[in-house]
C-alpha cells in the first residue's frame, strides 16, 4: 500500500527546495538532504568554502502559528547540533568547521514565495 504524503510533509518538501535552491544561488554546495540519526533530522547539509553547515528549514503558509524560525528552539537546536556531529562521524573528509543556519520561508496561498530569511550561525 502506497504512503500518502500529508500537506504538511508537502510543504516542508517545497520549503526544502526552495531553500536549497536560495542557497546554491549564495555559492553554496549542497552536500546531503533528510539526514537522518537517532538524535533527529537535518534538513540539509551545505558546505561553503571551508566551512559546513547544518540548515533547519521552516516553512509556513500563514502566520496562525507565529513566524517559521520562531519554531527552532533551544532542545531542537541541541538535536540539530547532535545529528550534524553524527553526520561528521559518517563524513570524516568534510571539513569540522562547521554552524548551524535556518532558513525560514512564508508562501502564500498558492505555494509561491512570500518572503525568505536565511538566519546563519543561530546560536541558542
Amino acid at each position: 500500500m502506497a504512503k500518502t504524503t500529508t500537506h504538511q510533509r508537502k510543504i516542508g518538501n517545497l520549503g526544502e527546495n526552495i531553500a536549497a535552491t536560495h542557497l546554491e544561488k549564495k555559492g553554496y554546495q549542497i552536500l546531503d538532504r533528510n539526514y537522518s540519526s537517532r538524535y533527529g533530522e537535518l534538513d540539509l547539509v551545505a558546505k561553503k568554502g571551508s566551512y559546513l553547515v547544518f540548515v533547519e528549514v521552516k516553512t509556513r503558509t500563514s502566520n496562525a502559528f507565529g513566524m517559521p524560525e520562531a519554531s527552532v528552539t533551544a532542545d531542537k537546536f541541541e538535536r540539530i547540533c547532535n545529528t550534524g556531529l553524527f553526520w561528521l562521524q559518517d563524513h570524516p573528509e568534510e571539513p569540522d568547521d562547521w554552524r548551524v543556519d535556518v532558513i525560514a520561508i512564508q508562501l502564500d496561498q498558492n505555494h509561491h514565495i512570500r518572503d525568505i530569511h536565511h538566519f546563519e550561525n543561530i546560536l541558542l
